[in-house]
């Protein structure tokens, strides 16, 4: 909520729009926005863990690692369950509007691209050849860039039912650039170290 309001957005208050009146409307959207929590969650996990991966390597950082990489999953497996149900909540608040529960929306899309990231984020444990609690860390951080692309990215960027984007697009903050470079310099910093002893 911090982010959302960091200046960028008008604030006028309006009438709201018939569709928006509706019981769906708080069930729908607070069950996203929790799903968008713990991705948030996540995505913090995964940058400490990150930052563990750079400190030199002992018994207790191997252990914190472990145990963060427990938590991320569990804190993933939740936010991709609230995910799909708001998504269905969504479809029946979708019928009941505009006669059909699905749209191809660019928040709809976008909604169905950030539950494909995270199912496969989630599943890559099953594939013990690639797995590595590195590698689920690094997901996790850039995984949450599909959530900030169907917050953000689509009421900004794209036109839709969802979407804000009429007229002049809003620039990009410095902000998010400074913050892609400290990823990614933390993912390569971090790289040197991505073994476990129980993973080798």
């Amino acid at each position: 909520m911090f982010v959302a309001h960091l200046g960028n957005i008008d604030p006028e208050i309006t009438n709201l729009v018939p569709v928006l009146k509706s019981f769906w409307l708080s069930l729908h959207v607070s069950v996203i926005t929790a799903s968008y929590g713990f991705f948030a969650l996540g995505c913090a996990l995964g940058f400490f863990t990150l930052i563990l991966f750079t400190c030199k390597r002992s018994s207790n950082i191997t252990k914190a690692i472990l145990s963060l990489s427990v938590m991320n999953e569990v804190v993933l497996i939740l936010g991709l369950s609230l995910l799909v149900i708001g998504n269905f909540l969504g479809a029946i608040w979708a019928n009941e509007s505009w006669g059909r529960y699905w749209g191809w929306d660019p928040k709809e899309t976008w909604a169905h691209i950030a539950i494909i990231v995270y199912t496969i984020i989630l599943h890559v444990r099953l594939i013990p050849k690639f797995y590595s609690h590195y590698l689920f860390a690094v997901l996790s951080l850039l995984g949450f860039g599909s959530i900030l692309m169907t917050y953000f990215g689509v009421n900004f960027y794209l036109a839709g039912m969802h979407s804000y984007a009429t007229g002049d697009p809003v620039p990009i903050p410095h902000w998010v650039y400074i913050c892609l470079f400290c990823v990614t310099l933390l993912i390569l910093v971090s790289y040197k170290n991505k073994q476990l002893k129980e993973e080798k």
